[in-house]
This record gives structure tokens, sequence and C-alpha cells, in this order.
């Protein structure tokens, strides 16, 4: 088995006005807040960019701010998967990843496609798209990471083509859309969407701890045992590095939830 992999773990993005009670140091400047984030977390989930386009600067601007270790993951624009035919994508993919998301250099996690609830699964077509995603921009190597929503994925065959292009399956934990823990990569990307506005830290003790105990088994090269699958397991067990985002849900519980998983990971 190869060593075992790291953890990455943080929320969707770093500007949120109820933070500014709750988890940024009262008085903070506003431009100063993902300096601050980045040294309470090890990762940020960029969810603008789904929107709009960024520039180069704002990329290099981005990565001068966090300290070394710390990563970055970027949601796709939504004209890359939103769309009828996925095969058709290569423009606006190109577009996307050459906007400066390179300027991020090591600090570059996974890019995360989301698609639709209504997308259902095409196997060709859902292939033609994966054969668009380039291993590297500009000399800076990418993970891809696929978050579908649509029931139509949960099979074998959906496993078997992620499998086949080193993407990883979103294991995505709400009570709206299919989860899929199927490991598919060298890394592990999973969305916590359930944190409770009741619970301090988003989670009670007992869920985080067991949240804990899961990204233990993927950064070992471990499937957990209890939760839901696809196919069957990979043949090879290998480390993986894992990034864990708690995303919405009670979105104000979200820094301490991932403030408390990186204790018990530390």
């Amino acid at each position: 088995m190869a060593d075992q992999g790291r953890a990455y773990v943080g929320i969707g993005g770093w500007t949120y006005e109820p933070w500014r009670d709750n988890f940024y140091p009262k008085g903070l400047a506003h431009a100063r807040e993902l300096e601050y984030a980045s040294r309470q977390l090890t990762a940020i989930e960029i969810n603008g960019t789904f929107y709009s386009t960024q520039k180069r600067e704002t990329w290099a601007k981005w990565a001068g701010a966090v300290p070394d270790g710390f990563v970055f993951s970027v949601k796709a624009s939504r004209f890359c998967t939103n769309r009828r035919v996925l095969a058709e994508a290569g423009e606006s993919i190109g577009k996307f990843l050459g906007q400066g998301l390179a300027e991020l250099g090591s600090g570059l996690g996974p890019i995360l496609w989301q698609f639709a609830a209504t997308k259902r699964f095409d196997p060709a077509d859902f292939g033609a798209f994966l054969k668009l995603l380039p291993s590297e921009q500009e000399g800076v190597k990418l993970r891809h990471a696929l978050e579908v929503r649509h029931e139509s994925f949960v099979c074998p065959e959906f496993v078997g083509l992620a499998r086949d292009h080193g993407c990883a399956i979103v294991f995505a934990h709400d009570d709206v859309h299919p989860m899929i823990a199927d490991l598919t990569a060298p890394f592990v990307y999973a969305r916590l969407q359930q944190s409770r506005s009741d619970v301090p830290t988003g989670y009670p003790d007992r869920e985080l701890d067991r949240w804990a105990s899961v990204a233990r088994d993927w950064m070992a090269g471990k499937a957990p045992a209890d939760l839901p699958y696809a196919a069957p397991p990979p043949e090879t067990a290998a480390g993986r590095d894992v990034f864990v985002f708690f995303i919405a849900g009670a979105k104000e519980r979200n820094p301490d939830a991932a403030r408390a998983l990186i204790r018990r990971l530390s």
C-alpha cells in the first residue's frame, strides 16, 4: 500500500457576512479575510467561478495571500456543465481553465465539475466530455472531481468511466441527491452539506468523529464500509489525498465544523 494521503479540510468561499460575527476576529479588514481563513483551515472551495470569470491578477493575488500547503479547489463554470450536449463543451472548458487558475501553482486543488440535478447519465456523451478534460494547464497538474446529481449515475458504468479517466466522483452528503462513495481517482472529494444551526460546530461530536474515521479510511486507501457504492471496489488500494468541504446547511457553522474536523485529523 502506498503512503497515507493528506487531508485538506475547509469551506466554500471566504466572504460571508455572518462569519464576521462568529469566525473572523472583530474589526478584521474584509481584504484580509482570505489571509485569516487560510491560516485556520487547510482548503477553500472557490464557488464564484461557477458564475463568472476572474482576472489573472486576481488568481495571483489569492495565491499570494495564503500559506504554503494551503489549497484551493475551483468550481468550474456553469457554461461547461449546464448544457444539453456535454461533448460540445470544449471551447467553454478551455476558456474556463485559461482564465488564470495556473497562477495558483501548487495551491491548485481539484477542479469541481458540478452537473445539474436534471442531467441524466448518457455514457457516450459523458465519456466524450471526460476526454475533453486536460491533465495540465500551463504546466500545472489538474485533478478533476465530478459532482453528479441524478439517480441515473448510480451505476457501475459511470463508476468505470470515472476510473478510466482518473476523475473522482464527489461524495455529496445531503438529503436530496444520490450519494456515490466509489473510489475512482488518486484523491477523494467530499462535500458535507448537513450542518445545523443549533450545534456550535455544525455537527455533533459523534458525527464529526464518524467523518474523521471515514477520512482516515480514505487517506489509507480504504473504502469505508458504511457508505453507498454503485460498483465493486478497485482491485488495489492506495493512500489518497482527501478534500473535505463543509458546504451549505447552516453555513454560519461551517468554519467551526471544518476546524473541529481538522483537530480530529491532526
